[in-house]
């Protein structure tokens, strides 16, 4: 039985500022240039938010009298992190496939076995929602000790109405009992199940297109999401389910262009998707379309990793198009059991060749953007909500290059201090 832990009160601020000083500051800020770096810097908080972030030496006069002082010892502070695409709530794992996998087992062996995403709307859908909640924190709170506020989670894994609303109350629940802003996505049209094979429309008329509507009904979507590629859903298909979220004043944003180049994202783009991810095969042109549309461009190296994958996202052609590039985890339980945003910035840098301002960007601004967050949190600017980690750090690049090492000394969220981090 997992009990509450946080109460939502807590956030609300008090009547006392607070001051963060002697500190160096990385604030990502609008429209600044690099990582926006301050020496000699300070984060002033009222209520909950950033009343001033920057030089110590430009701060008001008297803006600070009866604050509480927290000096960060010259630390480096960041926004706080957030995962903008993860599959964190589901049932069981899948580490046996894995296991098969290494020992040179085939696909079709490995679901013949009854692996594959089979294996995980089985166990999924054989927990209650408390029991998805008490499996699914540990994975949250170890994205917590990182540095993150936010996480965005999807459901996928129930296929079935009750299934997937199920998946959405355990992830509102996870927000309840952990002090962390968590954003949810419907996602079920993430795979047909058995019973609907080879009949798509028939599985968005009867499981996909109602349970959206009882979802959003019971507040649980914030967006809506799907999987268009050959072995899950067309354009055509993913557009049904497109014009219902529209129709209920939902924004989209679409897995895409992972395996192949269906177009989905220029079918993302023409309904404004917050965000497209994965894009290994995304072209040049499309990539502008994105661009264009303010669609954010979310990488997931941790899928690309753990297939082995050799094409690569379109960097250069992203770049070139201005298009925002956001990373994310992709936590799941088959293709990328990931629960690190750290190492998913080196695998960013490594695998992918982002610099080390694309990918802390990409894991504070561009997420915010590619979550619709961009005026409540992602940098440290006056009037946001006064989400950052302090980092025991010499400078900012060791975020991206160290490996399996966490250099969080304390994380605040809505300027509460909730962590202190081991390198306290």
């Amino acid at each position: 039985m997992v009990e509450d832990v946080f109460s939502p009160e807590h956030t609300q601020g008090t009547a006392r500022p607070t001051l963060w000083r002697h500190a160096r500051l990385a604030t990502l800020a609008e429209g600044a240039e690099g990582l926006a770096l301050v020496d000699d810097g300070c984060i002033l908080v009222r209520d909950g938010r950033i009343a001033y972030a920057g030089p110590e030496a430009r701060l008001a006069a008297g803006a600070a009298d009866g604050a509480e002082i927290v000096d960060c010892g010259d630390r480096w502070i960041t926004p706080a992190f957030i995962d903008c695409h993860t599959h964190l709530v589901y049932g069981g794992n899948r580490a046996l496939e894995f296991e098969m996998r290494l020992a040179g087992a085939t696909y079709e062996e490995i679901a013949r076995a009854g692996g594959g995403i089979v294996s995980s709307v089985s166990a999924t859908n054989a927990l209650s929602v408390e029991q998805l909640v008490e499996q699914s924190l540990p994975r949250l709170d170890t994205l917590l000790a990182e540095g993150a506020s936010t996480v965005e989670i999807k459901s996928g894994y129930g296929l079935s109405i009750e299934g997937e609303m199920n998946m959405l109350r355990a992830a509102r629940r996870l927000g309840q009992i952990r002090p962390v802003r968590i954003l949810t996505s419907w996602l079920a049209a993430h795979a047909t199940p058995p019973a609907y094979k080879g009949r798509n429309s028939d599985y968005i008329a009867d499981v996909v297109l109602p349970g959206l509507t009882a979802a959003h009904a019971e507040r649980l979507v914030d967006a809506v999401d799907g999987f268009c590629e050959g072995i899950a859903f067309s354009p055509d298909e993913i557009a049904r389910v497109f014009d219902a979220a529209k129709a209920l004043g939902l924004p989209v944003k679409l897995h895409a262009e992972q395996l192949s180049n269906l177009g989905g994202t220029r079918l993302a783009a023409s309904y404004q998707a917050l965000s497209a991810d994965h894009l290994e095969y995304l072209s040049p042109a499309d990539a502008k379309i994105m661009a264009d549309a303010g669609t954010v461009a979310v990488l997931l190296p941790g899928a690309f990793y753990t297939l082995r994958e050799k094409q690569l996202p379109p960097i250069a052609a992203l770049r070139a198009a201005g298009a925002r590039i956001a990373l994310a985890t992709d936590s799941n339980p088959g293709t990328s059991p990931l629960t690190s945003l750290l190492l998913t910035m080196n695998m960013g840098a490594t695998l992918f060749g982002l610099t080390v301002e694309e990918c802390l960007a990409g894991v504070t601004r561009e997420a915010a953007r590619a979550l619709g967050l961009q005026a409540e949190t992602g940098t440290l600017e006056t009037g946001k909500s006064a989400d950052f980690a302090v980092w025991s750090i010499e400078r900012p690049a060791e975020l991206v290059y160290r490996m399996g090492f966490n250099p969080l000394h304390s994380r605040v969220w809505k300027g509460q201090t909730i962590l202190q981090g081991a390198s306290a």
